[in-house]
């Protein structure tokens, strides 16, 4: 008898100490995320003024209401007011930093994510062409994964005119970066592809909408990088 409690004694401290080393490890993790985040975040808002940094502030507090309101409620509910409110800001904040809401998600979602800066230069041959074009793409890849599925999906919808092609801004757009790129390989006699350029283009981002489609319609129980890589290739074979 004596030794079973015994047991059961060293049992109940060893949950214990194992409890207490998990979560000693799980604040060592918060610990090291947060100074990661201060880190970051020193380093995008370094050289800038205070009233910048309000700002960008401003615009990511008002992102993040849009995001809450898609992800939960989907486009129907997407308003200047319901994000205002969501944010705590004044319509004359929102209109300060935006047009209007899809311009607001046109700035977020396609706005080109970080890369490296030699990731476009001038390429030697077609396979780097091709390599640099998807590179691109699986980038995107993973912004659209950071974003979410549920954002995604009520993202992707006719009634979003932001993915309208003809109102594009000067912003650098993933589409818009390949254009110029294709644009500098084909004047410089690298590559001859057999269709016109904005056919091309086109034709490109269809194929990266419909791997976000599917992506969404399959709740992100896809390969999507894979299923990215692997269309793009296809196509882009057939063209030089």
């Amino acid at each position: 008898m004596q030794c079973r409690r015994q047991y059961r004694v060293h049992s109940v401290f060893l949950k214990i100490h194992f409890l207490y080393v998990i979560l000693k490890l799980l604040e060592l993790i918060r610990k090291y995320k947060y100074s990661k985040g201060l880190l970051l975040m020193n380093q995008e808002t370094q050289g800038l003024s205070k009233q910048q940094i309000k700002s960008r502030e401003t615009r990511a507090k008002i992102f993040q209401a849009a995001k809450r309101i898609l992800q939960k409620q989907g486009y129907e509910q997407l308003s200047i007011k319901n994000i205002c409110e969501e944010a705590g800001v004044s319509n004359g904040s929102f209109y300060h930093h935006f047009k209007t809401k899809d311009d607001l998600l046109s700035y977020y979602i396609e706005e080109q994510p970080s890369m490296d800066p030699d990731l476009l230069e001038l390429p030697s041959s077609a396979a780097e062409t091709k390599e640099a074009i998807i590179s691109v793409y699986l980038n995107y890849v993973h912004y659209c994964e950071e974003l979410g599925v549920e954002f995604m999906a009520n993202y992707y919808t006719p009634k979003n005119q932001s993915l309208n092609p003809l109102i594009r801004t000067e912003r650098p757009y993933p589409i818009v970066t390949v254009h110029d790129y294709l644009k500098r390989v084909i004047e410089s006699g690298i590559i001859s592809p057999s269709a016109d350029l904005e056919d091309i283009t086109t034709d490109i981002r269809m194929i990266v909408i419909g791997n976000v489609f599917e992506w969404c319609l399959k709740s992100g129980d896809a390969d999507f990088e894979g299923n990215m890589r692997r269309s793009l290739t296809t196509y882009l074979n057939g063209l030089f």
